[in-house]
C-alpha cells in the first residue's frame, strides 16, 4: 500500500544522490562521547578480561564467570549482573540489513527499504568520521556481503553497494534470521559493533542464541524499521493493498478487522521487540518517516545500565 507521498525518488527507491548527502547531515551532528573521546580508529569495545577497565554491568547469564559479578548491583536490584570490561582496539562495525520482500512497503515517508538503507548509510558515514571500519551483509532476498574497510571510500562503497541492491528485482527468496547469522558468524566474531537492520518478520526463535553468542564479543544494536500501520490501529476504511502486481481492497470498518490487520501486519515489529528483550542489546524503533541521521547517533550513543 502506497500514498503519493512515498512514490518517487528516495521514497520508493533507494536514491544514491541522497544516501551520498547524508554525509553532510551527519557531520553537522555531534559524535557520539563513546567514540569521540577515543584516538583514530580505536573504539571501546565489549571484551571480557582481568585488568581492563570497567565498561558497565548487565544481566546475569547462564556461563558468566562469577568471578566477574557485579555484587553492588545485585544487592541492589535483587537479580544477578555481571560486569563488562573494556579494552581498546580498532573499531569494525559491522551493519546487517534485512532485504526481504516485506521491506519494499510504505505508508508514510518512505518504504522500510528505503529508510533502513539511510539509515545504513548514515551509520557509515558516522563510522568512518569516528575512524571505524564499517562493512555490510544483507541478508534475506539477498545474500550478499561488504568486507570491512576503513576511510572515506568504505562510506562510498556502502552507499553504492545500498543502490545497487535496492535496484535488483526482489527475489522471492527468504532467510530465517537464525540461519543468517549463522551464515555470517565468521564476520561476525570479527566486529567490535554488530547493527542489525530489520523489520522483524524474519526473527525466529533460534536467532536468541545466535545473538547472544554476537554479544559476548560485540556490541550489539537491533534497529526496527516500521511503517505507521505496523505500530498502530489504522483509522476506518478502504485501503487499497498492492503485492505481488496485484491489487486488493482491504475494508476495515469495524474495530475487530481493524484490530487483526494491526495485529498482522505488526507481528515483526512485536517478535523483533521480544527477541532484544531477552538479550544484552538495545533496541532502537526507527518509522518511515522519522530522521534517519538521528537514529545513527542513537546507534553509537553509550548504553546506559539499568538495575
Amino acid at each position: 500500500m502506497v500514498d503519493e507521498a512515498v512514490r518517487g525518488d528516495d521514497h520508493s527507491t533507494v536514491s544514491l544522490q541522497a544516501l551520498l548527502a547524508l554525509r553532510g547531515q551527519v557531520g553537522r551532528a555531534r559524535v557520539a562521547p563513546s567514540v569521540s573521546r577515543l584516538g583514530s580508529g580505536q573504539q571501546s569495545s565489549r571484551l571480557y578480561g582481568r585488568g581492563m577497565d570497567y565498561a558497565e554491568s548487565r544481566a546475569y547469564q547462564a556461563g558468566d564467570d562469577v568471578r566477574r559479578m557485579d555484587w553492588r548491583l545485585t544487592a541492589r536490584s535483587g537479580k544477578l549482573h555481571t560486569k563488562l570490561f573494556q579494552e581498546d582496539r580498532e573499531g569494525s562495525v559491522l551493519i546487517v540489513l534485512d532485504s526481504h520482500a516485506s521491506m519494499r512497503f510504505g505508508t508514510r515517508g518512505r518504504f522500510k527499504s528505503v529508510q533502513a538503507a539511510r539509515a545504513a548509510a548514515a551509520i557509515a558515514w558516522r563510522a568512518v568520521g569516528a575512524g571505524e571500519r564499517v562493512g555490510l551483509a544483507a541478508y534475506g532476498a539477498l545474500d550478499a556481503v561488504l568486507l570491512p574497510r576503513t576511510g572515506m571510500r568504505a562510506a562510498l562503497a556502502v552507499c553504492g553497494a545500498l543502490a545497487r541492491w535496492d535496484a535488483l528485482p526482489v527475489a522471492p527468496r527468504s532467510e530465517l534470521l537464525s540461519a543468517a547469522l549463522g551464515r555470517l558468524r565468521p564476520l561476525l566474531r570479527r566486529a567490535s559493533r554488530v547493527v542489525l537492520i530489520s523489520d522483524g518478520f524474519s526473527c525466529d526463535s533460534a536467532a536468541q542464541a545466535r545473538l547472544r553468542d554476537v554479544a559476548v564479543h560485540a556490541s550489539v544494536c537491533t534497529l526496527l524499521v516500521a511503517d505507521a500501520l505496523e505500530l498502530q490501529l489504522p483509522p476506518p476504511g478502504s485501503y487499497p493493498i498492492e503485492h505481488a502486481g496485484r491489487q486488493v481492497l482491504t475494508v476495515l470498518h469495524t474495530e475487530r478487522q481493524r484490530r487483526d490487520f494491526q495485529r498482522a501486519l505488526g507481528a515483526g515489529a512485536r517478535h523483533l521487540r521480544d527477541l532484544a528483550a531477552a538479550l544484552p542489546c538495545r533496541l532502537l524503533q526507527l518509522d518511515t518517516g522519522s530522521d534517519a541521521v538521528a537514529a545513527s547517533a542513537e546507534v553509537f550513543a553509550r548504553r546506559r545500565v539499568r538495575a
